[in-house]
């Protein structure tokens, strides 16, 4: 039997629902833990992760971390060589000053804490403003994804979530037709647009919803976070 691997966002997602309902999809899990390959997908960084990896019955397999701009793998979340060297490629070693450069005339972004990973991350509070800073930035050859009302990002030329999921699987020689992915805010659309099967949370964001309406491979579960997951996870498996 292949071993059926799960690539989930965390907050709202698998972190997402009740207390009862999260106990109910760890604990299938761990009942199958052989049987399932563990991939969080977050927007985090590793750092900001440490809360989620000791305080949760699960430890992954893998991590894709900050946007799918770093990724970790086994028990000491080390980075992995192949997937270093694709992602070093795709962020230059000006990069960091070349976006400041820009956005030092949008001050209305406001430079989030504790930023890792090959990105640029900011809050906002106006959406115009936003899409005007992401304008700006564009003919720098840089993605800018807005995601959740509040999140700007400034990430290399097509990487984000899905591509380096894609790009995992590749390396460790994992099937994509056993993979599933989970996910409620934008930050997780490029899971979706890989092809592989996917559920969508009930507590998706509505620009979420609406990008994946005709994506008839991703289930739009009527069931919030952990049980929106388990649903799909039970069904797939």
């Amino acid at each position: 039997m292949q071993k059926t691997i799960l690539a989930t966002d965390l907050d709202g997602t698998f972190l997402g629902g009740s207390d009862a309902q999260r106990a109910e999809l760890y604990d299938w899990i761990n009942a199958r833990r052989d049987e399932i390959v563990l991939i969080y997908a977050s927007g985090r960084s590793l750092t900001a992760m440490q809360d989620v990896l000791t305080g949760l019955p699960l430890h992954p397999d893998h991590i894709i971390a900050d946007v799918g701009t770093s990724f970790y793998t086994g028990p000491q979340y080390l980075p992995h060589d192949g997937m270093e060297a694709w992602l070093d490629d795709c962020w230059a070693t000006d990069a960091r000053e070349r976006i400041h450069a820009v956005l030092q005339n949008h001050p209305h972004l406001k430079a989030q804490s504790h930023i890792e990973g090959r990105r640029i991350s900011c809050l906002y509070t106006d959406e115009a403003l936003a899409l005007a800073a992401r304008e700006a930035v564009k003919p720098l050859g840089f993605d800018v994804l807005l995601s959740d009302n509040q999140y700007f990002d400034v990430l290399p030329r097509g990487v984000q979530k899905g591509p380096t999921l894609l790009r995992t699987l590749q390396a460790l020689n994992l099937p994509p037709e056993r993979t599933l992915v989970a996910g409620d805010t934008l930050n997780d659309l490029s899971l979706f647009q890989t092809g592989l099967a996917g559920v969508a949370v009930a507590n998706r964001e509505p620009l979420l919803s609406a990008a994946i309406a005709d994506l008839s491979h991703v289930h739009q579960s009527e069931l919030e976070g952990a049980a929106g997951v388990l649903e799909a996870l039970r069904r797939f498996h």
